[in-house]
């Protein structure tokens, strides 16, 4: 869990250096799949931000994991994976013979 969002990190970095982020942008917010693009990753935030929701017990660090998704990205949401790893394995193994039907 941790290798994929340190690999990230590193793409991340990589791109902001050596690539043109105003270019990137206009080509992102002006062509249809840039459009489609960035629906399909906020989408893909929603879709993690609901995960945070179900999973945080009490609302002040539900937020605090979910609100910086939109502008951190999967970099966040990684780390919340990396650190909430062993409750939600917890949560979704199989506890028994009656389970794993």
């Amino acid at each position: 869990m941790l290798t994929p969002t340190l690999v990230l990190t590193a793409l991340i970095i990589w791109a902001v250096r050596a690539g043109d982020f105003g270019g990137a942008g206009d080509w992102l917010t002006g062509e249809p799949w840039g459009i489609v693009t960035l629906g399909d990753l906020y989408f893909g935030f929603a879709l993690s931000a609901l995960v945070i929701a179900a999973t945080e017990r009490r609302w002040l660090p539900a937020l605090f994991w979910i609100l910086p998704i939109f502008v951190l990205g999967n970099v966040w949401t990684g780390l919340w994976f990396i650190l909430r790893w062993p409750e939600l394995w917890r949560r979704l193994a199989p506890k028994g013979p009656a389970d794993a039907a």
